[in-house]
């Protein structure tokens, strides 16, 4: 038989979070955040979970060009725009939007030859300084595309560094936002400024004409631990399930695992899991990582090694060998009621966030929709 370690992607809870983006900006249009082969769930998946989003949000051409094998006839957005004046021969043959954030990228447009001009989203640095124009170039920008045969319509973009919590003491997206409204004044165009932090958090300052909805349709919280996913009403749309493939009795000083991390100070039961860091479970979550034995919340011990970790199993008598291992999202019933391990609370204990652990499950780990 396989090894029991699989991943489930869970269609309902997309599409479940995908309407809370919309209940949360009941005005705006959806962008659905693909990227990262959509933060590692898999775009053909996730896709059936996501159908109902008004457009589609990426980085790859590639993973353009997969949307449209699945019938998607609608709006794709590159984030990041193109890459070199090629790319945007596939963007006309596959009617794809694309961000513009610096001049070489207007430059590649004004050479490009095209019988349908481009809908492109202009993209302002207001404060995240990764890409995009300063706010006094951004009107000159601006009127170069306008000038533009191969260019349609121009939308307006930023991006938020700090709408998930404070900015130095202060309002996260205050200067941000108001850097974005004088950019943009008097322009037309459609907006789009707000990321799952901000559709969350600032809906009502921030929805605009599109919201970006990434990390919260996969059940990821952007500002955990302040709140997690039941206060804003989101469900895990992935669980990492293993099972115990093995049982220790330790006695006080005995150990586990590399570099004898774990010495236990009394009788402790542990069993061994079948994951590890190749399966894209953090090496470095450390003794003390919640994991759900047979839905009941327990903890890592020592180090997880490559193909296997160590979990305590001493205040779970009945869970043994063969017993499911829930290392994040939905666990087994147990007493009538769902048990359930956010990945936030996993990630937190590693010292990283969610969107990481989605995003490094393995090759070698089985993924099946649930």
């Amino acid at each position: 038989m396989p090894r029991p370690i699989e991943a489930l992607i869970h269609t309902a809870a997309l599409a479940h979070n995908l309407g809370r983006a919309r209940s949360q900006a009941p005005n705006a249009r959806v962008w659905a955040v693909v990227k990262a082969n959509a933060y590692g769930h898999g775009i053909e998946r996730a896709f059936e979970g996501l159908r109902a989003a008004d457009g589609f949000a990426l980085l790859d051409l590639d993973e353009a060009q997969r949307l449209r094998a699945l019938d998607w006839r609608g709006p794709i957005l590159l984030l990041e725009g193109v890459f070199e004046p090629r790319d945007l021969e596939l963007c006309s043959r596959l009617k794809l939007w694309h961000t513009v954030h610096c001049e070489q990228q207007i430059d590649w447009l004004a050479m490009h030859k095209t019988h349908e001009p481009h809908r492109v989203f202009l993209k302002l640095n207001s404060g995240m300084n990764r890409l995009g124009f300063p706010p006094a170039a951004f009107r000159a920008a601006y009127a170069r595309l306008e000038a533009l045969p191969q260019v349609d319509e121009i939308g307006l973009m930023t991006h938020f560094s700090d709408a998930d919590a404070m900015r130095q003491g202060v309002d996260g997206i205050a200067h941000q936002l108001a850097a974005f409204e004088s950019a943009a004044d008097g322009l037309a165009g459609e907006r789009t400024i707000a990321n799952s932090a901000a559709t969350l958090r600032h809906a009502t300052r921030t929805a605009g004409d599109w919201v970006r909805a990434g990390i919260m349709v996969y059940g990821g919280v952007p500002d955990f631990p302040e709140h997690d996913a039941a206060h804003w009403d989101l469900r895990p749309a992935m669980t990492l399930r293993s099972k115990v493939i093995g049982v220790q009795q330790l006695q006080p000083g005995d150990t586990v695992g590399y570099g004898s991390a774990y010495r236990a100070e009394q009788a402790t039961r542990v069993g061994i899991v079948a994951c590890g860091y190749a399966d894209g479970y953090p090496r470095h979550a450390p003794t003390g990582t919640p994991v759900l034995v047979d839905g009941q919340r327990t903890r890592t011990l020592g180090r997880v090694s490559m193909d296997m970790l160590a979990v305590d199993l001493t205040a779970l008598p009945a869970s043994g060998f063969g017993s499911e291992a829930t290392l994040w999202g939905e666990g087994p019933v147990v007493g009538g009621n769902g048990s359930r391990l956010p990945i936030d609370e996993v990630a937190r204990s590693a010292g990283t966030i969610g969107y990481e652990l989605m995003c490094a499950i393995a090759t070698r780990v089985p993924v099946r929709s649930a």
